[in-house]
């Protein structure tokens, strides 16, 4: 993995920092599994309250106490126990023995929860992301999009001298230059299943100029092994093992149809040859492998409400992050032009997709079209 240079800003807040203390007085799946390759838990935990000496401490009422995490809560449906004894969150068939599996198109793996409704599994997928560390800035199980905000993998800054040292007192200071985001996609899936894809955006600060005195954030390619890192986490999180869960991601089940253009009176479509459950997945997959955020959704209808997607822009406006490093000349940018992608059914095993405009009419505008050659290459 490439190391990024210390970020200009981290070197600035560095100095400053240490002027008031002296006042004061290319990666393989296996190796993302790799415990030290992830760290996005910056914030460390609170202290215990301290107990003044003439206060006792009181005694637990249990209940108060939480209970086991495999214990079904608020009518949550109990975990099924597997025959290699795991309890587990997925339903086991003779198909699926742990409940769940991976299915795989191309490059993009997503997870099978047999058993198990979106609504069942929600909770536990605002958990898993808050555990490893992030902020949902995107929390809505209405259309089953959540989406982190941007955070650092802060296992990306190398080990060298300066942290050693000044990083001991100012860690905070000392940056990788690069910023992840994730989006968690869930989806009701056929026979009582749920789908769960997990994609990856990812931001670096380049240094610029002849002195490396400033600095622009450029976006990166997607990282697939670490978006299969975090499913496996995610099926570890619902029951499985590290190595079950790297067996599933191994034995991933392709699942691919070819995707043909039609073109009609100047508009053009696509059709899937399959259904329209596995069709709604497959578009929602490739419209994340695209610079096209999926902002809304609405299955019954079968839209997706997509714009293009601008990252730089997000990182600069969003949070902290954007606050430290930018101005607030970018905040007034307004979000970019909405579409609507539209997944309907032709036959019981053909799908066809096309970009819609206001009217609800195909779309023939060169934008609609450039959107349909994007899918047509991300589906095939």
């Amino acid at each position: 993995m490439k190391r990024s240079a210390l970020s200009l800003h981290a070197t600035r807040m560095a100095a400053l920092a240490l002027a008031l203390t002296t006042l004061a007085g290319c990666d393989t799946l296996n190796d993302w599994f790799a415990t030290d390759r992830v760290n996005y838990k910056v914030a460390a935990s609170a202290p215990p309250l301290a107990v003044p000496n003439d206060l006792s401490t009181s005694p637990t009422d249990q209940r108060y106490v939480a209970p086991p995490a495999n214990l079904a809560l608020g009518g949550a449906t109990a975990r099924n126990v597997t025959a290699a004894g795991n309890a587990t969150e997925g339903q086991p068939t003779a198909q699926d023995p742990f409940g769940m599996h991976i299915e795989r198109d191309g490059d993009r793996r997503w997870l099978v929860v047999d058993g198990r409704s979106p609504e069942q599994l929600w909770p536990q997928l605002q958990e898993f992301w808050q555990e490893n560390g992030f902020v949902l800035k995107t929390d809505a199980p209405a259309t089953g999009i959540m989406v982190t905000d941007w955070a650092e993998n802060r296992a990306n800054i190398p080990d060298d001298w300066f942290r050693r040292t000044v990083g001991k007192v100012i860690d905070f200071a000392y940056s990788s230059g690069t910023r992840d985001s994730f989006r968690t996609l869930v989806s009701r899936g056929s026979s009582e299943t749920t789908d769960i894809s997990i994609t990856h955006s990812a931001m670096e600060e380049m240094l610029t100029g002849q002195d490396k005195t400033s600095s622009r954030w450029e976006e990166r390619p997607r990282d697939p092994a670490l978006e299969a890192m975090f499913l496996a986490k995610l099926m570890e999180k619902f029951g499985l093992t590290e190595a079950q869960s790297k067996q599933l991601l191994t034995d991933a089940r392709p699942a691919t149809a070819p995707a043909t253009i039609d073109k009609n009176a100047g508009a053009s479509t696509l059709d899937l040859q399959e259904s329209f459950d596995r069709a709604w997945l497959r578009v929602g997959l490739a419209l994340d492998r695209t610079n096209f955020t999926v902002d809304n959704r609405d299955r019954a209808k079968g839209i997706y409400y997509v714009r293009y997607a601008d990252s730089m822009q997000e990182l600069k406006r969003e949070g902290l992050l954007g606050k430290l490093f930018y101005s607030g000349s970018s905040s007034s940018k307004k979000p970019g032009q909405e579409f609507l992608v539209n997944v309907r059914s032709k036959s019981d095993s053909v799908t066809q997709v096309a970009v819609l405009d206001a009217n609800g009419q195909v779309d023939t505008s060169s934008d609609a079209q450039r959107i349909v050659t994007l899918l047509h290459a991300q589906l095939n």
